[in-house]
């Protein structure tokens, strides 16, 4: 099994599962759907195409920066006739950065890496307003389980976030939360419980007809983080070369 790490990072995100009409929402983490549609995309595969061999892969995410939530209200009116549409109610993730995963036969996952460093369609982080600030792969693909990618890989928070957590500038937190641990979401193995289900399978993404199935999602272990030392030197511009005069 290869597994593919993906760095989801941007100004905005937004990955809803139950968005309807005019109010839509975000999960506090990339959801399964938004991230198949990413990879799809970078695939050039139409809105009509076969998603059965992307919705088999197994699916997880590490949440590295959990952003803040924000709101916006949006107004449009009708291209023909140029009436009020009604006023739409969207929520965000800011500052937001995740480590997501897809697990499956080799040969598809090394065509999901190619395809990402020239996609087709330009990626998007859950909606076409949401442009990713940095690379989304990680690395090539790596041939191990998805949950140990998912633990060993390097901590991708922002490095201004980072910084509120070294040195004398750390916080004081309770032991076993904000950065001391990242928190992982994977999909739930068939014939366990999950702790929560979200309409977040894939099964088409025909505009005509958007269908989804019902996913399971567990909570991983916390995976434990070691944040940066702090570098007292760190932003310093470097010293100018000295030059020497021959007599």
């Amino acid at each position: 099994m290869s597994v593919l790490l993906l760095r989801l990072a941007g100004p905005l995100q937004a990955w809803g599962s139950a968005a309807r009409f005019t109010r839509r929402t975000t999960e506090n983490a990339p959801t399964k759907s938004g991230v198949l549609g990413l990879l799809a995309g970078a695939q050039g595969r139409s809105r009509e195409a076969d998603l059965s061999d992307l919705a088999a892969l197994e699916f997880g995410v590490r949440i590295d920066q959990p952003g803040s939530r924000m709101r916006d209200f949006q107004t449009a009116h009708h291209a023909d006739s140029g009436k009020s549409m009604p006023l739409s109610e969207r929520f965000y993730l800011a500052d937001a950065v995740f480590v997501a995963g897809v697990a499956g036969e080799p040969g598809l996952i090394r065509a999901l890496y190619e395809a990402l460093l020239d996609p087709v369609f330009l990626p998007y982080l859950g909606r076409r307003s949401c442009p990713p600030s940095r690379p989304i792969p990680m690395s090539e693909p790596l041939e191990t389980s998805l949950k140990d990618a998912l633990e060993r890989a390097e901590w991708q928070a922002s490095r201004w976030y980072q910084n509120q957590f070294s040195g004398s500038r750390r916080p004081e937190r309770a032991p076993g939360t904000g950065p001391e641990t990242l928190e992982v979401l994977l999909d739930c193995p068939a014939g366990e419980t999950p702790d929560v289900t979200l309409r977040d399978l894939p099964l088409s993404f025909d505009p005509r007809h958007r269908r989804y199935g019902l996913r399971g999602v567990r909570w991983g272990e916390p995976v434990p983080v070691q944040p940066p030392a702090h570098d007292p030197t760190d932003g310093l511009p470097p010293a100018a070369p000295r030059t020497t005069r021959c007599i």
